[in-house]
């Protein structure tokens, strides 16, 4: 029985040296755990700030892909149209049901070289940023009366304009 006794003194002693270190370890599972908590919430904010990015690009891009087929709209419509590119020009036609405050414009160069430019212009909602989309087609074979070719006025064109 002895050798239990002494087995036991030495854990005692044993136990009792440890003791004052643990108590100066007391907390840092809590320490750890919360430095692991700072450090998740920081990436769980990267995601949400990457989320809003993502977004709002994706809406841009919605938005210009819109504008592109807005301009080839009314390209296309020069091309079945009445025959006169006059009837064409457009300055600031409110298209804002179709695009955020959005604005076309279409003009037509006179002859020789009778190119018809679409300007499409729109701002996003909560941005003060005007974006612009312009496209050009040449257009040949049509008639341009080039008195009236810059005039946004001229809604209708004489059938004297000539056929470039």
């Amino acid at each position: 029985m002895t050798k239990q006794n002494q087995t036991t003194k030495s854990r005692l002693v044993h136990l009792s040296e440890v003791a004052p270190q643990s108590k100066m370890q007391q907390g840092i599972a809590l320490l750890e755990s919360m430095i692991a908590i700072v450090i998740f919430s920081m990436g769980i904010l990267a995601l949400a700030g990457l989320q809003s990015v993502m977004v709002r690009n994706t809406s841009d891009a919605k938005y210009r892909t819109e504008a592109t087929f807005i301009a080839q709209q009314a390209i296309g419509k020069v091309w079945v149209g009445s025959g006169d590119l006059a009837d064409s020009i457009e300055i600031n036609a409110d298209i804002s049901d179709l695009l955020p405050n959005g604005t076309r414009s279409v003009s037509v160069s006179p002859c020789p070289d009778p190119t018809v430019t679409v300007t499409v212009k729109w701002t996003l909602p909560g941005d003060d940023q005007e974006h612009e989309y312009i496209t050009k087609a040449r257009v040949e074979g049509i008639k341009n009366d080039p008195s009236s070719a810059g005039d946004a006025s001229a809604g209708s064109s004489s059938s004297s304009g000539s056929a470039c």
